[in-house]
């Protein structure tokens, strides 16, 4: 956990990454969205692609110069399930008022929320989870 929070422990890279994660992975794009400084942007996008969770790709658009676009790797859309629980958590405990989105089955509309499955995709309550000790097994 603490190699995770000192990658993400602000909030402007847990805001970078869910920019991302809607779609928007233009450095001039998502810095209008958020509002922050070039430099602070350039930074946390620089920490991102040295942990290996964006991958940068350049792009030129006709009679502009070279720009940069950021995208998601393997290990940055296995972060999902972190943010969305931070945002359940947010949420249900520190909301005020409806949130602005919700997270749905794309099918049904049904509402999801995070939770834990086994080995074998059977959910399990939270309550009956532990951790252990690397190399730990039995009850």
């Amino acid at each position: 956990m603490a190699m995770t929070a000192r990658l993400f422990g602000d909030r402007w890279t847990l805001l970078v990454l869910r920019e991302v994660f809607y779609g928007v992975t233009c450095f001039a794009d998502i810095r209008a969205d958020l509002g922050l400084p070039p430099a602070t942007l350039d930074k946390r996008l620089t920490a991102l692609v040295e942990a290996g969770v964006l991958k940068r790709a350049h792009y030129k658009l006709e009679s502009e110069r070279a720009r940069a676009a950021y995208h998601l790797t393997e290990a940055g859309i296995g972060l999902l399930p972190m943010l969305l629980a931070m945002k359940e958590w947010g949420d249900a405990v520190l909301r005020l008022d409806d949130p602005p989105t919700r997270l749905v089955h794309a099918d049904s509309g049904e509402r999801l929320r995070i939770g834990l499955v086994d080995a074998h995709g059977a959910a399990v309550p939270f309550e009956r989870a532990e951790l252990r000790p690397a190399g730990e097994t039995g009850a």
